[in-house]
């Protein structure tokens, strides 16, 4: 059994804390490549690409606006545990489906694929966290490094080095990596500085610290638990302070911004505001927080995935 690792001696930042803005509502609206159809009764009708797919959604606590016939039209419908991290498996009413498929975002070229945790590889309420590094990225004008811990299969890490960012992206998961490297070479991008790590993002974190590592931009989605490679445990409340003050010093001397998302939490978004105001203090720029939506189409309800709080310097 591993030794519990120490945790980090945490002290409140001197200084003024950032300017504020919340709460910040960042939409997701319909669109070519993914669509909100309908949700309700606990469950979600969404269009990824080509297919129609259901799938649990806790939040849905409303009633449908689409009739029966429009569900029943579904591609794939995930069955089993509705827990967020639970196990199940997907049935397909007409034909069976392969376990990966094209999709598409804003020209990126990826692949969706059936996994037995519900998820499809890509979570597109994201898009406008990535919409905002892009432009922060094109607007800077200089080289960039992006660092992407909990990087999953790599869409934000591929949005980063479209828009000219070096990038490093670490998950603890050597399958969600080869995925990453597989999308990379599909949206024709292997010509990017994208370095792929395996690695616990705790203890990446803390060496590129000890080694003087810099980046301009991190993005970081920790998941409520997790493991790292070598059996690591990630708890959020317990060791997101300690990862969030690392993520403030290795940063460059002129930073563009911290993007926090937090998944499956009982919690507000005032918490990791707070944490993250505190965490900053000192450094001038505002904090940015509140919750990332998708618009749902049959009735335009507004379908809350996810809280955020992102430290930006202008």
């Amino acid at each position: 059994m591993q030794p519990k690792p120490e945790l980090r001696v945490l002290a409140r930042r001197e200084g003024a804390l950032p300017g504020e803005r919340l709460p910040l509502v960042l939409e997701v609206a319909p669109n070519a490549d993914y669509a909100l159809l309908d949700s309700g009764g606990g469950e979600k009708l969404e269009q990824y690409g080509p297919y129609r797919i259901v799938r649990p959604e806790g939040q849905a606590i409303w009633q449908r606006a689409l009739p029966a016939r429009e569900w029943d039209r579904a591609d794939a419908v995930f069955t089993g545990d509705t827990d967020e991290e639970g196990m199940g498996r997907w049935r397909f009413p007409k034909t069976p489906l392969g376990e990966t498929w094209p999709m598409k975002h804003d020209g990126l070229d990826y692949l969706g694929r059936f996994t037995s945790f519900r998820h499809v590889g890509v979570f597109p309420e994201q898009a406008s966290h990535w919409d905002h590094m892009a432009s922060l990225i094109v607007a800077a004008k200089r080289p960039v490094k992006v660092l992407n811990l909990f990087g999953y299969t790599g869409l934000a890490s591929l949005v980063a080095a479209r828009a000219g960012a070096e990038v490093t992206h670490v998950d603890a998961s050597k399958k969600a990596i080869g995925w990453a490297r597989e999308n990379q070479e599909i949206a024709r991008l292997a010509d990017k500085p994208i370095r792929w790590i395996v690695e616990d993002a705790m203890k990446f974190a803390e060496r590129e610290e000890r080694r003087g590592s810099r980046y301009d931009i991190i993005l970081f989605d920790p998941p409520a638990y997790g493991r790292g490679p070598k059996g690591e445990v990630w708890q959020l409340f317990e060791h997101l302070p300690a990862l969030t003050d690392i993520c403030r010093s290795i940063l460059t001397p002129k930073p563009l911004a911290v993007v926090l998302t937090a998944y499956s939490i009982r919690a507000s978004f005032f918490a990791i505001h707070a944490l993250m105001r505190d965490t900053f203090a000192g450094m001038g720029g505002r904090v940015e927080s509140g919750e990332l939506i998708i618009r749902e189409q049959s009735a335009g309800r507004a379908l809350s995935t996810s809280l955020f709080s992102r430290w930006v310097a202008q």
